[in-house]
C-alpha cells in the first residue's frame, strides 16, 4: 500500500485530469434538460434516459469529448476513464480479450466461454468482446454499468456492462466532421462522418467512417536471432449508415448498417523465464543451438531475478517461428423503432443480425523455435441474431415507472482450426527427454535413448508431417421476459423492483474432419498393454519413468486422432456432442431516497447470472472427461451515495459493494490444454469514488479511486476435491489490483473571440496484480498420492508460487494539448500516451511444451503524435 501512496503521489505533482462528462439523452425531454443544464448527465443505463444523479446504479457516463481528450479509441483504452474498469488479450484479438469490472471477469481463450462484462452497442447485444473492438468512432456516449446488469440488459453481465451509443442521424442539419492523426509507431489515422438530411425534419442518412494503420510494438525474432516482423499492430477500417426517422405521430428509429475489417496480427508473447532445459545447454546437445531459438537480449534465468525478467519485458522481442497473421471482417445491421402508445407509453424494438469471420495464423508454441503452429487455412465464423421489444411508461402521474419486456437471441459458432507440428519438435523433444534423464545421451541400445530425434527413431515417422483439423461447433439459442419498475413512494422515496427469467439452451461439439497422423498410432503400438491404467506406460527401450511423457509428447493432445483408444476402458482423446440447458430467475430490489436535491442516496441487492456451456477444445473430453461447465451465479449487495454541491460545481458519487459468486468459471492453460472448471465460491468487495470538481468554467478536475478484494476466499472448494480449484483457494482473482485511481485537470480558455486552447492530462495508477489463473503450482496427483499420503491439502499448502505472477503497481501518464477555432471549425492537437513509457504483463502463462518456462503478453508502450480535427 506504501509502495503504491508513494508512486501515485509523486506522480500526481506532473498530472492533470479528466474531463467533465456529458451524455445526451434519447428523448426530447431528457435532451433538452442537458442542454440548459450542462452539469446534467443524461445515461440509459436504466434502458430510459434519465440524469445519472438519479439513477440507484453505479456507473461511469464517458462523453465523446472525453473520448477524444483521453484518446479512447476502442473498448480496451476504457481503462483511463474508468479505474473500475480493465482488460486484458493474449495470442488472438478475435478470442482472448478478457474484460473486467471490480476485478470480476471470465479468461476467453475458448470460443465457448461468454464474457462476464455484456456490450450492447445502441442497444443490441454483442456475444464476444472480439466482436466489439471496433474503432470508437462517432459515439454518443460510453457508460460502464457496474456490477450485475442481468434484469435489464440480459444474459452474460454478472460482472457488469458496457453500454455505448453512437451518434443518431440529425433530421435537421446538413454537417460532419473529420478527423486525420499521424504519430509513433507509423501511426495513420482517418476519422469522419457526414450528416445529411433527406426530408428535413423527418428522414436523414448519416454516414460515419475510420481507418487506422499502426506498426507492432513488439519485434518477432526467429531461432537465428533474424528480425521476421512484428507483432501488436493495428490495420483496420469500419463504415457505418445510419438512416434516422421520425413521423408527425411521433414513431422513430432508425437502421444501422455497418462493415469492418481488421487484418494486423496479434500478438506474440515474450518468454521471461528461461526452462531448466533451456538453460542445461540439452538444445544445443540436440543440434538445436544454445538457446534453442530464444534470442531476446535478457531473459531470465532464475525465477527470483525480477530485473532481468523486466529487461526481457521491455526489450519487447518475442521470438518465433512465424509472424501472426490475422483478417478479421464483420457486419451487421440493427434496427430500432419507438413506437407512443398513448401520451404516457411507449413500444420499442431493437433487432440486430451480425455475422463475424476470423481467419488467424500464429505459432503457438511461442519459441524461435519451430515446434507447433496453428496454421492458415481454418477459421472462426459467428452468426448472432437478436430481438428485445419492450413496452414501459409512466403512470399515478409520473410515481411509476414501469417496464415490461421479451427478448431472444441465436447464436451459431462454427471454429475450425489447423494445428500442426514443426520441424524442430522432435529435436525439442529429445532435450525434454535427455533432460529428464539428467543429460544421459546414450547409443541406440542402451538402456536409454535420448537422441536428436527421438520420436523418428522409435516410431519411423517424423513428427513435422502431422496435421490436424479440429472442429468445434455451438448452436445457442437464449430467450428471458422481463419486467423493472420503479415506484415513488412517499416524496424522494423510490422503490425498485426487477425480475427476468431467462432460459439458455446450447449444442456443443468437437469433431476432427481432417487427420494426418501416423505418428500417434505407431508410438501406441510400442506400448506394454499390461501396463495400462497401472501408472506406467513402457515405450520401446525408454523405462518405465519416461512412458507418460513419451505419450503425452508422441500424441500430442491439440494433434492427436480423435477417438484413437489406448485400450477400451482409456480412450486418448474423444469427441463429444452434448446439449446444455438451464434457466434461471434473475432479480433486483432498490430502495433510494433524495435526501435534499441534489443528494441522493440507495441501497440494493440483485442475483445475477452467466450462462455455462462447452469447453470448445480438442482436449475437453480428454480420457472421458465432461467438456462442459456450469453456469455462474452471483448475489450483490450495494449502497451508495451521489450528490452535488456548492451550486453543482462539486459531483461526488460512493459506491460499497459486496459481490459473491457461486460456480465462478475459470479456464485454465496448463501448457499442454485448457482446462475448464467452476470454483464453487470467489467474492468481490469494495469501495468507488467518483468526483469532479468545477472551480470555475475554465478548470475542471477530476478524480476516481476504486478500492477491490477480489478473491477466492479460503474456503472456496466447498466440497470440492479438484487440485486445480483447491490451489486457487486464499488467492486474488486474476488482474484485480486493490487500488486503481485516476485523477487530473482539464484548462481551456478562449484567445480572443475567434480561437481558444486546452491542456488536458489524466494519470492512472494501480496497486499490484496477479497476472496468471494460478498462484501456485499444481501438485500432480501422483505427487499427493506418493509425496503427501493422499492429503490433498497438504500438497496443495507445500505447493510452491509460480515465478513472475505479480505485476508490481505502476503509474501511466496521458497528455494532450491543442488550439483551434472557437466553433470547433478546425483545431490541431499534441497527444501522447504513457509518457513514462511504463511497460507491463497482461497476461503470464507457462510457455507450450516448454516445462518451466514463463512468457507474458506484453502491453502498450509509449505513444504520441498529432491529431488534426475539423467540423463543417
Amino acid at each position: 500500500m506504501m509502495k503504491f501512496a508513494g508512486r501515485f503521489g509523486a506522480a500526481l505533482a506532473c498530472s492533470t485530469a479528466l474531463i467533465p462528462v456529458t451524455a445526451y439523452a434519447q428523448d426530447a425531454a431528457a435532451e433538452e434538460e442537458a442542454i440548459t443544464d450542462p452539469n446534467i448527465i443524461i445515461v440509459t443505463a436504466t434502458r430510459r434516459a434519465e440524469d445519472v444523479q438519479d439513477i440507484p446504479i453505479a456507473v461511469t457516463a464517458i462523453s465523446p469529448v472525453q473520448l477524444e481528450k483521453q484518446g479512447v479509441v476502442n473498448v480496451q483504452n476504457i481503462t483511463s476513464v474508468s479505474p473500475s474498469f480493465s482488460t486484458s488479450n493474449a495470442q488472438t484479438s478475435s478470442g482472448t480479450v478478457v474484460l473486467r469490472i471490480r476485478g470480476i471477469g471470465t479468461t476467453s481463450n475458448n470460443i465457448g466461454f461468454e464474457s462476464a462484462v455484456g456490450i450492447f452497442v445502441d442497444g443490441a447485444y454483442q456475444s464476444r468482446p472480439g466482436v466489439a473492438l471496433g474503432e470508437f468512432v462517432d459515439v454518443e456516449r460510453v457508460e460502464v454499468l457496474r456490477g450485475p446488469q442481468g434484469t435489464l440488459f440480459g444474459r452474460n453481465t454478472s460482472a457488469g456492462a458496457l453500454n455505448i451509443t453512437n451518434v443518431r442521424p440529425d433530421l435537421d442539419e446538413f454537417g460532419g466532421f473529420v478527423n486525420a492523426s499521424i504519430g509513433s509507431y507509423d501511426l495513420r489515422s482517418v476519422q469522419g462522418a457526414i450528416n445529411a438530411p433527406i426530408v428535413p425534419g423527418s428522414v436523414a442518412l448519416r454516414v460515419t467512417g475510420a481507418y487506422r494503420e499502426r506498426d507492432g510494438y513488439v519485434t518477432v525474432q526467429d531461432g537465428a536471432g533474424n528480425e521476421i516482423g512484428e507483432s501488436n499492430g493495428v490495420d483496420q477500417y469500419l463504415v457505418r449508415a445510419q438512416l434516422g426517422f421520425e413521423t408527425d405521430s411521433g414513431i422513430r428509429g432508425r437502421l444501422i448498417g455497418d462493415y469492418s475489417n481488421s487484418s494486423a496480427g496479434c500478438c506474440t508473447a515474450v518468454e521471461l523465464l528461461q526452462s531448466g532445459v533451456e538453460t542445461a545447454g540439452l538444445f544445443g546437445a540436440v543440434g538445436l543451438g544454445a538457446r534453442g531459438g530464444m534470442s531476446a537480449p535478457a531473459v531470465a534465468t532464475d525465477p527470483n531475478d525480477v530485473t532481468t525478467m523486466q529487461e526481457a519485458l521491455d526489450n519487447r522481442i518475442s521470438s518465433g517461428s512465424r509472424v501472426p497473421l490475422a483478417d478479421i471482417d464483420q457486419w451487421g445491421l440493427t434496427g430500432e423503432i419507438e413506437i407512443p402508445l398513448g401520451a404516457d407509453a411507449d413500444l420499442i424494438y431493437i433487432g440486430s443480425y451480425r455475422e463475424y469471420s476470423a481467419s488467424e495464423s500464429y505459432d503457438s508454441a511461442f519459441s524461435g523455435l519451430d515446434t507447433f503452429n496453428v496454421l492458415p487455412g481454418g477459421g472462426t465464423n459467428i452468426d448472432t441474431m437478436t430481438h428485445e421489444l419492450r413496452i414501459q411508461g409512466d403512470a399515478f402521474g409520473g410515481a411509476l415507472s414501469w417496464l415490461v419486456g421479451g427478448y431472444y437471441s441465436t447464436e451459431d459458432i462454427a471454429q475450425d482450426v489447423n494445428f500442426g507440428l514443426g520441424e524442430d519438435y522432435d529435436q525439442l523433444i529429445g532435450a525434454l527427454l535427455a533432460g529428464a534423464s539428467a543429460g544421459g545421451t546414450i547409443t541406440p541400445g542402451s538402456p536409454i535413448f535420448v537422441g536428436t530425434n527421438p520420436l523418428e527413431f522409435l516410431t519411423g515417422v517424423d513428427p513435422a508431417t502431422v496435421r490436424t483439423t479440429n472442429s468445434y461447433r455451438q448452436e445457442s439459442t437464449s430467450w428471458s421476459i422481463f419486467t423493472h419498475n420503479t415506484l415513488e413512494v412517499a416524496e424522494g422515496l423510490k422503490l425498485t423492483v426487477g425480475l427476468r427469467y431467462s432460459d439458455e439452451d446450447k449444442d456443443g461439439s468437437y469433431s476432427q474432419p481432417a487427420v494426418n497422423n501416423d505418428l500417434c498410432p505407431a508410438m501406441l503400438g510400442t506400448l506394454d498393454p499390461a501396463a495400462l491404467g497401472m501408472g506406467q506406460l513402457v515405450f520401446g527401450n525408454l523405462p518405465a519413468a519416461f512412458g507418460p511423457t513419451a505419450l503425452v509428447v508422441g500424441c500430442f493432445p491439440f494433434v492427436a486422432p480423435a477417438d484413437l483408444p489406448l485400450s477400451a476402458a482409456l480412450p486418448l482423446t474423444r469427441t463429444f456432442d452434448g446439449n446444455f440447458s438451464d434457466s434461471e430467475l434473475i432479480y433486483t430490489g432498490k430502495v433510494s431516497y433524495e435526501f435534499a436535491a441534489p443528494i441522493t442516496t440507495y441501497a440494493s441487492f440483485t442475483h445475477g447470472y452467466k450462462s455455462g456451456g462447452f469447453n470448445l477444445d480438442s482436449t475437453a473430453a480428454i480420457a472421458g472427461a465432461d467438456p462442459s461447465f456450469r453456469s455462474e451465479t452471483v448475489d450483490a449487495y450495494e449502497i451508495g451515495a451521489k450528490g452535488k454541491f456548492l451550486d453543482n460545481a462539486v459531483t461526488v458519487n460512493l459506491a460499497l459493494f459486496y459481490e459473491k459468486f457461486q460456480d465462478f468459471q475459470v479456464l485454465e492453460f496448463t501448457g499442454a490444454q485448457f482446462q475448464t472448471f467452476n470454483v464453487p465460491k470467489a467474492q468481490s468487495k469494495g469501495f468507488e469514488l467518483e468526483t469532479v470538481i468545477r472551480p470555475d468554467d475554465n478548470f475542471t478536475l477530476n478524480a476516481g479511486l476504486t478500492y477491490v478484494d477480489a478473491e477466492y476466499p479460503d474456503d472456496c472448494a466447498g466440497d470440492s476435491t479438484q487440485l486445480n480449484v483447491l490451489t486457487l483457494c486464499g488467492n486474488s482473482l486474476t488482474n484485480a489490483p486493490e487500488f486503481v485511481a485516476i485523477m487530473g485537470a482539464n484548462y481551456g480558455k478562449d484567445l480572443g473571440s475567434n480561437m481558444k486552447w486546452f491542456l488536458n492530462a489524466s494519470i492512472r495508477a494501480e496497486s499490484d496484480r496477479r497476472t496468471s489463473t494460478q498462484a501456485r503450482f499444481v501438485p500432480s496427483a501422483a505427487s499427493v498420492a506418493n509425496d503427501f499420503g493422499g492429503d490433498a491439502q497438504a500438497a496443495v499448502d507445500a505447493a510452491g508460487l509460480v515465478p513472475f505472477d505479480v505485476q508490481d503497481g505502476n503509474v501511466k501518464i496521458n497528455l494532450r494539448a491543442g488550439i483551434g477555432q472557437i466553433d470547433d471549425r478546425w483545431g490541431i492537437e499534441a497527444w501522447a500516451t504513457n509518457i513514462t513509457n511504463v511497460v507491463t504483463r497482461g497476461v503470464t502463462f507457462n510457455t507450450t511444451l516448454r516445462s518451466g518456462s514463463r512468457s507474458a503478453f506484453v502491453q502498450e508502450p509509449r505513444m504520441y503524435g498529432v491529431t488534426l480535427r475539423g467540423k463543417f
